[in-house]
Parts: C-alpha cells; structure tokens; sequence
C-alpha cells in the first residue's frame, strides 16, 4: 500500500488535475472528500476511498481515471479494502439503488448488471463516502444545492440509520436540517 502522498502523484499523473469538477478540478474534489472523511473520523480505508473514490467513474461521472479490468492497480496503491469500497461506489446504480437502500441495503452494480450485499461495515463506507461526496458538491456549486437541496437532506435522513454519527451530524449541518 502507498502513502497518501503517493497516491495523490498517482491521481495527478492520471490527469485528475486536468479535469473540471464544481470547486476546481477532480483532483481538488477527489483531495477535499478525503480530508473530510478524515476529519470526520472515519478509518484510514475509507479516507482513502474517498481520495479515489472517482477512479472507475461513478454514475454522476461518466469519466474513468483507470479501466475497471486494472482493479489490481488500485488495490495496490490504496489496499483491498478501499479499492472494494472505491468499487461499490463507482459501480451503484445511483436511480436503483439510493431511494431504497435504507430499507433493503442492497446496491445495483451497474456496472455488472447485478445486485450486491454488502456487508453492514462496507454498507456504511459507502453511505458516508457517499454523503461526503455530495456534500462537497453542494458547497462548491450553489446551484445543486437550490436544486437538490430538499432531496439530500431527505434522502440523508433515511442513511442516518446506516452512516456515521459524525457524517450524519456533518450533513445535518451542511443542509441546514
């Protein structure tokens, strides 16, 4: 496994400092979850998740940094259990999955065509990384926050059974609930 330094070259070498995204770049974006989830004390997997949590695209971001055939690429730079999470997230099917994830805490893979399980621990990774991420979106673009500002904090609301104290807390804050 690499430093976090490490892996912040990697993304940039990846071109993730070259792409736009609300608040700056991908790379700024990708840096500031990270830091977040940190600072919201989650454990060292899922900080590091949530530096690469874009690598194989997401359902929001059609964009790749790495081929999802490569995961032992990944799994290399940040270790097993991050690069599972950073897969959960990039292949749930956002439209299949979020409305009913509190009640079934099942995720659509999209990208294999099938439902998966996770586990209770790995089902909270990917809620707060998830939280995190949107609320990272919300603060750098005003415009998703006018816009789905309503639907987040519902949504939100009901992963409060499934996420961190702390992440629930931070949404709570950011949303203004």
């Amino acid at each position: 496994m690499s430093t976090e330094r490490d892996v912040r070259g990697w993304l940039r070498r990846r071109g993730a400092d070259r792409i736009a995204h609300p608040g700056g770049t991908l790379y700024a974006h990708l840096c500031r979850v990270g830091e977040r989830l940190a600072v919201l004390g989650c454990d060292s997997a899922v900080q590091a998740a949530g530096l690469t949590h874009a690598v194989y695209g997401t359902d929001g971001f059609d964009l790749a940094l790495l081929d999802r055939a490569e995961r032992a690429v990944l799994r290399d730079l940040v270790g097993a259990d991050a690069e599972e999470i950073v897969y959960l997230y990039g292949a749930c099917d956002r439209s299949r999955t979020w409305p009913t994830l509190a009640e079934t805490g099942q995720v659509f893979d999209r990208f294999a065509g099938r439902v998966r399980t996770p586990d209770p621990a790995r089902l909270r990774s990917l809620v707060d990384l998830s939280i995190v991420n949107e609320l990272d979106v919300v603060e750098h673009d005003p415009g998703i926050a006018d816009r789905h500002g309503a639907y987040f904090r519902d949504l939100f609301a009901s992963w409060a059974p499934l996420a961190s104290e702390q992440v629930v807390r931070d949404a709570q804050r950011v949303l203004r609930t």
